[in-house]
């Protein structure tokens, strides 16, 4: 971070803005809503197991993966477009430029680059962050021991997000890795990619990165569930006072 402001100045840090929002308004609200309907649907009210979790994460995880895939690309090429020469800069002004100018520049279908390993990212990162936190905070309400149970509430709703966002990250990792690599280049196959950053940089380069994504994704995750928390408490409230 010291040196991205060093180099590019405060607002660096804010570069691909406009795109991280539109992402969140397509992939996250789209896996994140699929998620309590599928779970709903596969538990029928009754308590779900952890593979149940994770099977509705996979599959709300993969319908925001291809929701959100545009997004992400535009993201990936604003974020990165410091570091190309200047003639290969794109210069994009905001994400609904960006995806205008892929689209006039390069196809409709350019939109979807990269769409399986973003949807195999989004499946992983999905089942593994709500899974976690269903799990740890299921836990955390009816374990035994007592200088570790917590009552359902914002302490709870913290530590059971946190150690959703370290799981969420390790796991994601390879996945975001390849992602972004791929839809920051043009041209190049999965398989060519993968050959050429494991001779170059060995099988490390999956974690590459792994300490700022989760910088990232921890107060991500910790904002997305103590808010989604909130916002389900009063939608209870409204349905409890709502008339018959």
């Amino acid at each position: 971070m010291r040196l991205a402001i060093a180099e590019g100045g405060l607002s660096s840090i804010f570069q691909g803005l406009s795109a991280s929002i539109l992402r969140q308004m397509t992939y996250s609200m789209v896996r994140i809503g699929a998620y309590e309907t599928i779970k709903a649907r596969m538990t029928n009210g009754k308590k779900p197991s952890t593979t149940q979790l994770i099977i509705s994460g996979a599959f709300a995880g993969g319908l925001g993966g291809v929701a959100g895939n545009p997004a992400d690309i535009v993201l990936v090429r604003m974020t990165t477009d410091a570091r190309l020469p200047p003639e290969k800069q794109r210069n994009y002004r905001n994400a609904i430029d960006g995806v205008i100018r892929i689209v006039r520049d390069e196809g409709a279908s350019a939109l979807m680059r990269g769409v399986g390993p973003n949807t195999a990212r989004a499946m992983l990162m999905t089942s593994s962050q709500m899974a976690t936190y269903d799990v740890t905070k299921n836990y955390l309400m009816m374990t035994s021991h007592p200088k570790i149970r917590l009552k359902d509430g914002l302490a709870l709703h913290i530590v059971a997000s946190g150690v959703a966002g370290l799981v969420a990250t390790t796991i994601c990792s390879p996945a975001d890795v390849i992602k972004s690599r791929i839809m920051a280049k043009e041209n190049g196959s999965l398989t060519q990619l993968i050959r050429k950053s494991l001779r170059n940089e060995g099988p490390q380069f999956l974690f590459k990165g792994w300490t700022p994504s989760f910088m990232r994704l921890a107060p991500n995750t910790i904002l997305l569930f103590v808010i989604l928390e909130q916002l389900k408490g009063l939608y209870r409230g409204v349905l409890t006072v709502a008339p018959s």
